[in-house]
């Protein structure tokens, strides 16, 4: 089960519950994503909305939304996140590789591309792919079923983070030293690299080895993040228009998820 670390690096919510201080001073979960807590630390209330305590209601400042307060329930222990089995799809050429659960489709004679989709349909342009099952309308940029079509998916073009002459990690990544000595990539962009060659922070944290988290000013903490080993220089996909938050996206034609560690993944 997915999870999602609360600040005290000792408890842990539901993935789409929310983190709040109870009462007594322990962490309690919130059973809606990204949600208010109320100062009473009893309440919480949907994102975007405000806890007017007095009417018990959660109110937004648009006035559209009027809802009662939902009630915390206890957070439980943190089990300690299992380490993240990274797995690649190796092109032809032998040396380019896409994420797990794209497609590598041939861009020109020399150059992969990856398309976000598990087995995909390679269009004869170059350019494009289709979803399993389907065929390349190039005429009308589509991909057509039977009776169904979707627009094309863009194939997007090798655009990379170098780490040296051969390594290099996604558009969006930061290259940090594997305990290995071996390039890894941090899925931030101008992430602190932590000392233990394992995990990397925000810009603007500093890791805490104790806590398993990132600290801002000492105060702000959150979990810090696993990194993925950096793929040979030529085999990465540009992360494009799908916006997670101010610091992340995911490919084109995929979906933001959050991951166990609280951090986003990209659903191809």
């Amino acid at each position: 089960p997915r999870a999602v670390p609360c600040p005290d690096g000792q408890s842990e919510c539901p993935d789409d519950a929310t983190c709040c201080v109870t009462s007594s001073g322990t962490w309690g979960c919130c059973p809606m994503p990204q949600a208010s807590c109320c100062a009473d630390k009893v309440h919480c209330c949907p994102h975007a909305t405000v806890c007017d305590l007095t009417r018990g209601r959660c109110v937004s400042p648009t006035g559209d939304t009027d809802v009662p307060l939902s009630t915390a329930f206890p957070a439980w222990k943190r089990q300690p996140p299992a380490p993240v089995a990274l797995r690649q799809v190796l092109c032809p050429d032998g040396r380019s590789a896409c994420p797990d659960g794209a497609t590598c489709c041939q861009l020109s004679p020399t150059q992969y591309g990856c398309c976000p989709l598990q087995n995909a349909v390679c269009c004869g342009d170059g350019q494009h792919c289709c979803p399993q099952g389907t065929t390349c309308d190039l005429i009308h940029s589509t991909c057509t079923s039977l009776g169904s079509s979707a627009p094309l998916a863009a194939l997007p073009t090798a655009r990379d983070v170098k780490c040296d002459e051969e390594r290099s990690c996604p558009d969006g990544n930061t290259c940090c030293r594997l305990s290995s000595g071996a390039w890894g990539c941090c899925p931030l962009e101008q992430a602190v690299c932590c000392p233990d060659h394992v995990h990397c922070c925000p810009q603007g944290y500093t890791c805490d080895p104790e806590g398993g988290s990132c600290l801002q000013d000492g105060a702000t903490r959150q979990p810090w993040v696993r990194k993925t080993p950096a793929l040979p220089r030529g085999g990465q996909v540009t992360l494009g228009n799908v916006t997670c938050d101010e610091k992340t996206s995911c490919p084109d034609g995929s979906t933001c998820c959050r991951m166990s560690l609280g951090t986003w993944g990209c659903c191809p």
